[in-house]
């Protein structure tokens, strides 16, 4: 790695820090505000959660197929896997503030051990869906700034955190959607 890459790599590292604090913060607080409680009449926008696991799916597909992409050598395409991924994980994350903004949450109504290991999978999606935030931001810059090596490094860590955080996406709404309203 040469010096001119790790300055490139360093322009990014307070935005990254930023947008690491930023996120979770902002969606948390944005989560729990109801529009209806200033006064804004708006449907609950109840349509939301299928949609939302649906591109959690679709987020995990991509970036299985962009892994594929960069073993077969084809790096276009693994640069343009990873950036759908991204925006396909903004477009969760406004749709599940939008929905959440609109509609009251809802509670699991399994019980015995099935409650056990949702909230299990719930907690530990959650945790993962903040910690992978700099983890793809980090990766994304050392991509784009051509330290690939670091890259790749990261990469490692990034992919599967990324890929757990997508696929229990889908498993919590599979295991909640029953106890919509």
């Amino acid at each position: 790695m040469n010096s001119h890459q790790l300055d490139n790599e360093k322009k990014y590292n307070k935005w990254i820090v930023v947008l690491a604090v930023i996120i979770p913060l902002v969606v948390a607080i944005l989560s729990r505000v109801k529009l209806q409680d200033f006064g804004i009449e708006v449907e609950p926008l109840n349509f939301l959660p299928p949609i939302y696991a649906t591109i959690n799916g679709l987020t995990a597909l991509v970036l299985i197929t962009a892994v594929i992409a960069i073993r077969n050598k084809n790096r276009k395409l693994h640069e343009r896997l990873m950036k759908f991924a991204i925006m396909l994980s903004v477009t969760f994350l406004v749709m599940y503030v939008a929905y959440h903004m609109t509609s009251d949450s809802t509670k699991f109504g399994g019980e015995g051990f099935i409650k056990y290991i949702y909230f299990f999978i719930l907690a530990t999606h959650i945790l993962l869906s903040i910690v992978i935030i700099p983890f793809v931001l980090i990766t994304y810059v050392r991509a784009i700034t051509n330290n690939i090596e670091r890259h790749k490094k990261i990469a490692k860590i990034t992919f599967p955190l990324w890929l757990y955080v997508a696929v229990t996406g889908v498993v919590v709404y599979l295991m909640i959607s029953p106890y919509y309203v």
